[in-house]
């Protein structure tokens, strides 16, 4: 037989990939306490005392042994209650040291940082990796399959699972983390990066990161993206445990951001590991310090030193990464990693952006990430205060708007602050009109800096015909596009869809816009009456018609009702102007009512802006202060809070996350970079959303075009916002794939209508006379055991049954994630039945089956069924009475049940339904019943396999399949029969699976040495004994003379004592409880 491809083969390729970058390797067995190599002395110590011993000594050589043991105690001790507190805690000693007290050599007393790595030096640190290492904490015994220790503390754990096993995905992995994480916490402690993979596919993530959060690593050096041939889990073992590379990443690119309320540890991705590492060295180049001979930086592809770069031109370059990828995250990573660069000599870091709300936002950010900037970040409240705060000698992270750097008098010079060479500018947009030289608020800051050095970051790229914005940063040093991003899934696509033909407004009342049309913003309209008199107060007054607010107002309403039908999540209409926010609010609340509320804490939708004493009386309960603007920001962001829908007018259009928010509706003119920055507020990753939504009130194709023009020829790839048309293309292919499953079916009874749709009529059977209406459901549920008969009489012709049924389940998965991206198109409406139809039979067949049912969190989000509530959810439809059945007690399977089966009509789902049941039972009995569960598990596959070959009939299976139930049931008791319980039966069977051994003894003796045989084991195993191989092999001698004692044939023993202690495995965990 060929070699079984398992999940060994997978960890065995790790281990060596790990090799090959020189890390010792070990067998947990081998270090396991008890052994004669043994480097713990329990398996609750989940540090390797000796190896972190030495390295203490080692790294440490002029400090005292007392010092270097309370060193010890104090990484080995954890001081809080909770897992992500003291992985905190512990990685700050990691980075930073930690600091004990100590007699010095001329006998003072005084404090000393002792270093548990050398971040320096690699080499000088202890590499390891463990797999097979077994951890025990309480009543849990835990294996996790590869460990990576540094100096004997665990960093790094990584978990696997078999790519040839279909059920074992690396999602299998994830939750087997998280299952360790509860049980096990204290191996988590000190970890840096989880590691999750099935040998194709491989993930990296921290203890805080939830699935979406686990990203790939797509390079090893950062000068090129793997190619696709190389598996994802070497890329990623290459790429980041590199030595160098591993310890910079441990070192800079992890954050705890703490907002005062949870903490979440947040590690780099590899475009912003790369980017940051290609960005300090070109602030290096830029500001002319250090010895000015740099090495060649890891770089390339989407991180590379600009060209053109001189040295001590100040000139850093540009980092663009598409929005929602990160971007903020990044800076925070560069300005942590630059402060701690040697040649820099504590640098003073100048945060800059044009707009008081996103200075707030950035703000936000890096304050909730002050731990890796090694200081608390300054806001500059005014011009005075910002020119106080750079006044400083070094150090510093300050934040101001653009604005504060206007001279004191118009069209003067600012005076200078300082001339230091280790000012850095931190530019957020970077493309923004105001970075000019000519007479720009750039110029005045070179005045006030003339010797800092600037690097732009950005979401969108800088266009060509650009020169200031190139001139001030320079060239592009890094670049992560929009389709890498999707590719990465760190962001969704977005879709467009135009929806200016859906208001009925006459040529004459519809809103043109001019090329040449200049944006008012938010504090324009506030601060300066004169707009009212300019082209945009023109186009706010057709904008904001009434006719034309109310027929906006109409269509919102049923597209939003129709997208929330499919996809639970959040709305953000955006207007031109705060008048018209509160126009189309109150139009919107006159046809929702229960969606208003006048408290902060309670209602549907809010509108989200700013204003002061001298606005509107009627304004006044929308405009909020900036705390109570915050508070509604965090209920916006909670997937599970009642507030859905947000209108605004300039406020949270940049640098504003909130993932669930799916639709965005644009009804204000933008263009270039503001409306990328603006549409791309939906294109965040959350749960199962398949995409982002653009829905177009104003006519701004054409502004998308451009921006995407510009995207092209800044060397993006992917499209900036999809049109919806895609989507329902789409929709239509993987309708018509659905719709070939059924070839020959009628489902009309579900949908009241010929089968297949308008514009397919006939994909299916043509149905009976005079279509029934839509049935109830009653109506629905008798249709779904024919439409799983049809289904698998279908799959019973295929070569492979299994795999045609995988292929509909795929095939509805896709069909139903294109439908929620179509919805509310008209033909997404068209065929909503047949979807609900098509996902009820998929429903009914995963039940019970092979496919892992979603935890309740995800089902509350993932895409909604568009079929009858009677059956619309996972909750509700039941396998039993999809079939036709009345639920049975599983554990009986009564005679009554079984013939009821044999009844059914529709023979394949007999057997479906059968198999599911069965298969179920054996798993239930696999826990506690070694023999018991192979057997019956070797019978129902023969059957399986003579039915999907066609070498027996379906009739003859059903027949095979309900003796076997009734095998089962017998079995289940077997005890009361033999007089033994049911520990003492798995014991029995173990025995009695030899017939020589019942020949020779009988039934008596083998219940004698069966009660002996227990007795004896439960009294001489602990919970650790299956990982000590001393204690298996004193167990293996005991009942190994215990059979001999009674006179079990000589020949079988060995085989007995074998399948004795795999059994006690099995049992072990409940006697140990």
């Amino acid at each position: 037989m060929p070699d079984r491809f398992t999940e060994s083969v997978v960890e065995e390729a790790a281990l060596s990939w790990l090799g090959e970058l020189e890390y010792s390797l070990l067998h947990g067995m081998e270090i396991a306490p008890g052994e004669l190599a043994a480097e713990r002395t329990a398996f609750g110590e989940t540090i390797l005392p000796q190896r972190l011993r030495a390295a203490l000594r080692k790294l440490n050589p002029t400090l005292p042994a007392e010092a270097l043991e309370e060193a010890f105690r104090k990484v080995a001790v954890p001081q809080h209650p909770s897992l992500i507190a003291n992985n905190r805690a512990f990685h700050r000693m990691l980075v930073d040291g930690i600091a004990v007290e100590c007699r010095r050599k001329d006998e003072s007393i005084g404090a000393e940082i002792v270093r548990l790595v050398d971040f320096d030096d690699p080499e000088a640190n202890d590499w390891l990796a463990v797999n097979q290492f077994t951890v025990i904490e309480g009543q849990h015994n835990r294996r996790p399959d590869t460990v990576i220790f540094i100096n004997g503390l665990p960093l790094g754990v990584i978990e696997l699972k078999n790519a040839a096993d279909e059920n074992a995905d690396i999602w299998a992995a994830f939750n087997q983390l998280q299952t360790y994480k509860h049980q096990i916490p204290s191996l988590f402690i000190h970890n840096a990066v989880l590691i999750i993979s099935d040998g194709i596919e491989a993930r990296i993530g921290t203890i805080s990161a939830d699935k979406e959060r686990f990203m790939p690593w797509r390079t090893i050096d950062g000068e090129t993206l793997a190619p696709a041939s190389m598996p994802q889990l070497e890329v990623l073992l290459r790429g980041v445990f590199d030595k160098h590379r591993f310890l910079d990443l441990v070192r800079h690119f992890i954050v705890f951001e703490d907002d005062g309320k949870d903490v979440i540890k947040k590690m780099a991705g590899y475009h912003q590991f790369h980017a940051v590492r290609t960005a300090v060295e070109e602030t290096i180049r830029a500001a002319g310090v250090g010895d000015l001979v740099l090495k060649e930086p890891d770089g390339g592809y989407f991180a590379k030193p600009q060209p053109a770069g001189e040295i001590g031109d100040r000139r850093v370059g540009v980092v663009w990464h598409t929005q929602g990828s990160g971007k903020t995250l990044t800076m925070v990573f560069y300005s942590g990693k630059l402060v701690l660069e040697p040649v820099m000599e504590n640098p003073t870091l100048v945060v800059l952006t044009d707009r008081n709300d996103l200075d707030d936002q950035l703000f936000g950010t890096f304050s909730r990430c002050h731990e890796l900037l090694r200081q608390k970040p300054v806001q500059a409240e005014s011009r005075e205060h910002l020119r106080e705060l750079l006044k400083v000698a070094s150090g510093g992270v300050i934040f101001t708007t653009i604005h504060k750097f206007f001279p004191d008098e118009k069209g003067g010079r600012h005076p200078l602050l300082s001339d230091r060479r280790n000012i850095v500018v931190i530019a957020d947009e970077a493309h923004r009109s105001q970075y000019d030289f000519i007479d720009g608020f750039a110029r005045h800051m070179r005045d006030a800096l003339p010797n800092a050095s600037f690097i732009g970051f950005t979401g969108t790229p800088i266009e060509k015909s650009d020169a200031n914005t190139r001139s001030v940063f320079g060239d592009y040093i890094s670049i992560y596009d929009i389709q890498r991003a999707v590719e990465d899934k760190a962001t969704v696509p977005i879709y467009y869809e135009g929806r200016l033909a859906k208001l009925e407004l006459k040529p004459e009342e519809r809103p043109k816009i001019d090329p040449n049309f200049e944006e008012a913003t938010e504090g324009e309209e506030l601060d300066h009456k004169e707009k009212l008199k300019t082209k945009w107060a023109a186009l706010e007054a057709v904008v904001g018609a009434e006719k034309r607010i109310g027929l906006v107002a109409g269509d919102f309403v049923k597209h939003w009702d129709a997208r929330l039908e499919v996809m639970d999540g959040k709305a953000m209409i955006v207007c031109m102007s705060r008048r018209i926010c509160y126009e189309l609010y109150e139009a919107i609340r006159k046809l929702r009512p229960d969606w208003n509320h006048t408290d902060d804490d309670k209602g549907v939708m809010k509108i989200v802006m700013t204003g002061s004493a001298s606005d509107p009386l009627v304004w006044q309960d929308h405009i909020r202060n900036k705390p109570r603007r915050e508070a509604l920001a965090k209920r916006f962001k909670n997937p599970q809070d009642p507030l859905k829908i947000v209108l605004v007018r300039d406020m949270w259009l940049t640098g504003f996350d909130a993932p669930s928010l799916h639709t965005m509706y644009v009804d204000k003119p933008m263009r270039s970079h503001g409306l990328m920055q603006a549409i791309a507020r939906v294109n965040r990753v959350f749960k199962d959303k398949p995409g982002g939504l653009v829905v177009d009130y104003l006519g701004l194709a054409q502004e998308l075009k451009e921006a995407l023009a510009v995207y092209t020829e800044s060397g993006g790839t992917g499209e900036t916002a999809i049109d919806q048309e895609e989507a329902v293309v789409a929709m239509r292919m993987h309708y018509e794939r659905c719709c070939d499953f059924f070839h020959g079916f009628d489902w009309s009874a579900w949908t009241g209508r010929p089968v297949g749709g308008p514009g397919l009529q006939g994909v299916g059977r043509v149905p009976s006379r005079g279509a029934p209406a839509p049935g109830t459901a009653a109506h629905k549920l008798r249709l779904l055991p024919a439409a799983q008969e049809h289904l698998l009489a279908k799959a019973a012709t295929e070569r492979k049954p299994e795999e045609h049924k995988q292929k509909f389940m795929q095939a509805v998965t896709d069909l139903s994630k294109a439908f929620a991206l179509a919805v509310p198109h008209e033909k997404a409406i068209e065929i909503r039945d047949d979807v609900g139809f098509f996902q009820a039979v998929r429903t009914v067949l995963a039940k019970g089956g092979g496919e892992k049912r979603r935890c309740a969190d995800e089902m509350n989000h993932a895409i909604r069924q568009i079929i009858s509530r009677a059956v619309a959810s996972d909750e509700v439809v039941d396998i039993f009475a999809a079939a036709g059945l009345n639920k049975p007690d599983i554990s009986i399977l009564s005679d009554e049940f079984l013939a009821e089966v044999r009844a059914l009509p529709h023979k394949n789902l007999a057997v479906e339904t059968l198999r599911k049941l069965l298969s179920n039972e054996i798993k239930i009995r696999s826990r506690k019943f070694l023999i018991q569960s192979r057997s019956f598990a070797e019978m129902l596959e023969a059957s399986i396999r003579k039915y999907q070959n066609r070498a027996i009939e379906t009739a003859a299976v059903i027949e095979e399949l309900i003796a076997l139930g009734k095998q089962m049931r017998e079995a289940a008791q077997r005890g009361a029969g033999l007089g033994l319980s049911d520990d003492e039966v798995a014991f029995y069977d173990a025995l009695e699976v030899n017939d020589s051994a019942v020949q020779v003894l009988g039934d008596e003796n083998l219940r004698f040495i069966t009660r002996e045989l227990l007795k004896t084991i439960r009294e001489n195993v602990s919970i650790d004994w299956t990982a000590k191989e001393s204690v298996r092999a004193k167990l293996r001698v005991m009942v190994k003379r215990t059979l001999r004692k009674h006179g079990y044939p000589p020949d079988k023993q060995e085989k007995a004592t074998q399948t004795v202690l795999q059994q006690a495995e099995l049992l072990c965990a409940d006697w140990a409880g």
